[in-house]
Order: C-alpha cells, then structure tokens, then sequence
C-alpha cells in the first residue's frame, strides 16, 4: 500500500513507481554517496567525497575514519530525516571492501521543520573501490 499522504514522496530509481517514507530516504542517502562533488550543474556542492575515497585507495583500517566522516557529513548536510547517532564497522576486508551499519533516528517530517523522531533505524552499507554496492534499511 502506497501512503501518498507520507511527506516522503519520490520515484523510485530502479522501478520508476512511487516510492515513500523510509525507503525513499534510504534511496535519498544512496543518491547522496554516489555523487561526486560539482557533478550536478545546479547543485555544484551536492553530494560526497564518498566515491573520491573509494577510487584513489582500497579501504584499509587505518583509514576508517576518514570514511566515517565521509559518511557522516554529507547525511547531517543533505539529509535531515536522518540523523546518525552512530556508524558501526563490521568488516574491513584485503580487498579492500568496508562493510558498515550506521544507526540513526528516523524523523520523517524534518524537511518541514518537525524533528520528531519515529524510531531508531538503520542502514547496512558494503563500499569498495567499485563504490557503494549494498545499501539497505532495517528498524
């Protein structure tokens, strides 16, 4: 059932249907790491350093942090129905892949100025040189 009173309404990009709530701000945050800094014409500082950091390095431990920030700072700037109280590493592999969950409070009304939260959610991500290859939502 499509909620089309959701204040969350967009199109789903695999699809092309009607995508709402929680997974259009999942689909929103993925958009967000996959696009590169100046790639958008009308929205030069759009986007991440996400796929920067992906391309120049496999993902090592001793670089993590780096990518916590690159994780972290695009989704406080770009996405306020989401706010990541905490990013979790599960797996740093040789070939160079980072799996991670960031943990967050879902607040699907704060792009009108309503910040009540609806819940703790979370996302579970996979990055390698390839890019974000798994994106996917859980509460």
């Amino acid at each position: 059932m499509i909620d089309l009173q959701s204040p969350s309404v967009g199109i789903d990009r695999e699809t092309g249907g009607i995508i709402t709530g929680w997974e259009h701000v999942v689909q929103s945050i993925g958009d967000i790491f996959t696009t590169r800094f100046g790639e958008r014409i009308m929205r030069e500082w759009y986007g991440s350093n996400v796929p920067i950091l992906l391309g120049q390095r496999n993902i090592v431990p001793r670089e993590i942090i780096d990518y916590f920030q690159e994780l972290l700072a695009p989704i406080d700037q770009w996405e306020p129905r989401f706010r990541v109280v905490q990013i979790i590493p599960l797996k740093v592999t040789r070939e160079g892949q980072f799996h991670f969950i960031i943990e967050g409070e879902y607040r699907p009304r704060a792009t009108y100025g309503d910040f009540t939260v609806e819940g703790a959610w979370r996302i579970h991500g996979a990055a390698s040189t390839d890019g974000i290859t798994a994106l996917e939502r859980s509460q």
